[in-house]
């Protein structure tokens, strides 16, 4: 068993680091396709919570490495969109590879942030689950807000944008696309990138590989990004319609105005307890707020103390693997990054979304897509911050409280 359990772990890391690099491939494609398989019989005589464990060590790995392409390709996927913002603007200074590794510290402080959460969760959830989705909306309200206010350029053009990001959110999320944010968050925050590249006919600096222990990060800095990953990260793992990005904006703008690199340390954080505290979420409330943790609940007949302890270590182990892993792979890509030539490969990538588009959400995903790039761009061309452009998922998540 204890064999079967580590080869699980090994391959849902190797598979998971396949998923986090490659754009448009998301976890709950695999999890989702390994439920089918086991529904048809192909994993008889497998023990379930091996097959847990597996869904666990990919997802957790797959926030880890998702950054990559995120930040050195400008292709989000839709929990590390907004690595973008601050990520590709340090890719374009030489310093794409700092930028990997604040996500990675945010990562790693967020494995041991979902050890130190579980007690609380299996304590206090139970009791405070409804209560805390009575105020969820106001909330949400109270965060769009401090968005507008901290807004230095036009606050009218950015509540217009962040109004535009929402309705076409609604719509968006009512068109029965198969994968609505693909096309949504894609076309908002990737695609307007990788456009804004081509246009300016961008070309990289050599990248500035450092060492892990020459990563200068003052203590108030990491203090301020935990801290609003602890703020945030827990409503956004048990209450339906909330993910890493509004975690994000509600993390960042409670505690204030983050700089880039604060913020790139926040999103790693957020990335990661989000998944792993859904399926700490499972466990307490028998509530599934993730694809991974809808997998497992439907692979474990019974959510036992046992598993959740096994689950922990393999969030645990798998993180730790994933950690190194990144740290490998992004050390590869800053040294090729700055040969190629970058809007070229801008164009290659913008294709290669539009393709996934067009086959995992259809023609009406592909006219999201192109509306969500035009507005992404718009909001360039204004010179507003690209996070009001987060009303895409926080209006339509505040109508889902109220309404």
């Amino acid at each position: 068993m204890i064999i079967e359990l580590i080869v699980a772990l090994i391959v849902g890391v190797l598979i998971g680091t396949f998923t986090g690099l490659t754009p448009g491939i998301h976890i709950n494609l695999v999890a989702f396709f390994l439920l089918s398989l086991v529904t048809e019989g192909y994993f008889t005589g497998i023990s379930p919570i091996i097959l847990a464990v597996f869904i666990v060590a990919l997802s957790i790995s797959h926030t880890f490495i998702d950054f990559i392409p995120s930040i050195f390709l400008g292709a989000p996927d839709e929990d590390s969109v907004l690595s973008v913002l601050p990520g590709h603007e340090m890719l374009s200074k030489g310093n794409g590879y700092e930028a990997i590794l604040l996500t990675l510290i945010g990562s790693i402080a967020g494995i041991f942030l979902i050890l130190l959460f579980t007690p609380l969760f299996i304590f206090f959830l139970p009791k405070g689950y409804n209560s805390v989705t009575t105020i969820m909306p106001f909330i949400l309200i109270f965060a769009s807000f401090f968005l507008f206010y901290f807004e230095k350029n036009n606050k009218i053009w950015a509540i217009i944008i962040f109004l535009l990001a929402g309705f076409l959110g609604i719509a968006s999320m009512n068109l029965n696309l198969k994968e609505p944010l693909l096309p949504l968050l894609t076309g908002l925050f990737g695609a307007s990138s990788l456009i804004t590249s081509m246009s300016k006919k961008q070309k990289l600096p050599k990248q500035n590989i450092i060492k892990l222990k020459e990563l200068r990060i003052k203590k108030k800095s990491l203090t301020k990004s935990i801290f609003a990953s602890i703020i945030a990260s827990p409503l956004c793992s048990f209450l339906p319609g909330l993910g890493s990005g509004q975690a994000a904006v509600i993390g960042s703008e409670v505690i204030g105005d983050l700089d880039r690199k604060e913020f790139l340390i926040l999103l790693g954080s957020i990335n990661t307890i989000v998944m792993g505290l859904s399926f700490v979420t499972l466990y307490t409330i028998q509530k599934s707020r993730t694809g991974s943790a809808v997998a497992i609940s439907k692979l474990l007949e019974t959510f036992s103390s046992n598993n959740l302890y096994i689950l922990l270590l393999t969030i645990l182990i798998s993180g730790i693997f994933a950690f190194f892993l990144t740290i490998f792979l992004a050390k590869i890509f800053s040294r090729i990054i700055s040969k190629i030539n970058y809007s070229k490969l801008s164009f290659i990538i913008l294709m290669f979304l539009s393709l996934m588009i067009s086959i995992c959400s259809g023609f009406l995903g592909f006219l999201v897509f192109i509306v969500s790039a035009s507005l992404g761009l718009f909001c360039i061309f204004l010179g507003i911050r690209r996070t009001h452009l987060m009303g895409c998922l926080l209006l339509p998540t505040i109508f889902y409280y109220l309404l």
